[in-house]
């Protein structure tokens, strides 16, 4: 059984292949930071026009260094939504007609579960589990009793935590995207910078990052604009969104009973989250993708689409959506084994 999948939902364009029975897998990831960064964020247009342009080039040079004949795929998975709708359209008509072409199953699948599995490669899972995905679009508490079916505890009630770091970083003039850069300026910066704690003393799981943002903004335009002020201020927004987090987590768990914590989407590559996390919560183990599989890829898609696959779906039609809810999706059985795979990265 040989997968193929295909990520587009935004700005990263992800191809992917797994040989199951070899337990090996190649991926290849054409970002478009630079494209984007003028703008200070992702422009929907261009992330199409540019899937359109290089998805076939990166597809072909993919089977090309991995697996050699197409026909070995068996079937074809792509990202079906949440999304931009322009983007998810060039992988869903691409995957659709790479499918009919070789008259081989297609499997349209939810990106924000594609992010979750991510977490499960390589790593054994004991249910039920929480699951706070964290990225630029999205920050959530699920609880998971099975594969695929998840309850939806708390969301942001604004901006999600990976926007709220976008959007100070641009402020304070550091460049797109913000997580990262401002990630590498905290670990320079000290305590001292007074900060809001979000919806401090109130009940419920859900989050809120917007006014935290403002308040960092305040600060930024009220200190003295030195390379040492700036990463204090880092700190201190860092410190306080991650203390967030925490807090939610473990309110939720004193209700929801939980031996793992998974973490996943872009954000839980922050070093430091996966830290507090681990050391704040008792008696829990953090499970987390690899840090260079936090961000979209096509192996996600590929290894969410190969187990469904595995436990019986197959698409007649292809279609997208720009919304689509986890709480929406079906069960499914895991069957893989926990094994690592050989991830073989294939440069573009």
């Amino acid at each position: 059984m040989i997968t193929l999948g295909i990520e587009t939902s935004c700005d990263e364009l992800g191809v992917a292949i797994i040989d199951w029975q070899k337990n090996k897998c190649w991926h290849i990831l054409r970002s478009q930071i630079d494209l984007h960064a003028m703008y200070g964020g992702v422009v929907p247009e261009i992330a199409a026009r540019d899937h359109v342009q290089h998805m076939p080039h990166l597809v072909q040079k993919l089977i090309d260094e991995s697996i050699s004949d197409v026909n070995k795929i068996s079937h074809v998975a792509y990202t079906k939504g949440p999304g931009l709708i322009g983007a998810l359209l060039t992988g869903g008509v691409f995957a659709a007609s790479f499918a009919k072409a070789r008259q081989v199953p297609m499997i349209g699948v939810n990106h924000l579960e594609a992010h979750i599995v991510m977490a499960l490669m390589g790593q054994k899972i004991d249910l039920p589990a929480m699951i706070l995905l964290t990225s630029g679009g999205h920050t959530m508490l699920m609880y998971m009793r099975q594969y695929g079916d998840y309850e939806l505890l708390g969301a942001t009630m604004d901006d999600a935590v990976g926007e709220a770091f976008d959007k100070v970083a641009k402020k304070m003039g550091l460049g797109y995207p913000g997580g990262p850069i401002l990630e590498k300026m905290a670990k320079e910066g000290k305590p001292g910078v007074e900060l809001p704690l979000p919806l401090k003393n109130r009940a419920g799981y859900d989050f809120s990052f917007s006014g935290l943002k403002t308040a960092t903004i305040r600060q930024y335009e009220k200190l003295a604009q030195t390379r040492q002020s700036q990463c204090d201020i880092a700190y201190a927004f860092q410190e306080t969104a991650f203390r967030s987090l925490v807090g939610v987590c473990k309110r939720a768990l004193e209700k929801y009973p939980a031996k793992q914590l998974i973490i996943s989407g872009g954000v839980s590559a922050n070093k430091r989250l996966r830290e507090v996390l681990s050391d704040q919560l008792e008696d829990i183990t953090v499970v987390a993708p690899p840090l260079k599989l936090c961000t979209d890829n096509g192996l996600m898609i590929a290894y969410l689409g190969g187990l469904r696959y595995k436990s019986g779906q197959q698409d007649d039609h292809f279609s997208t959506t720009a919304r689509w809810d986890v709480t929406e999706l079906t069960p499914f059985e895991f069957t893989t084994e926990y094994e690592s795979m050989d991830v073989v990265t294939v440069s573009e």
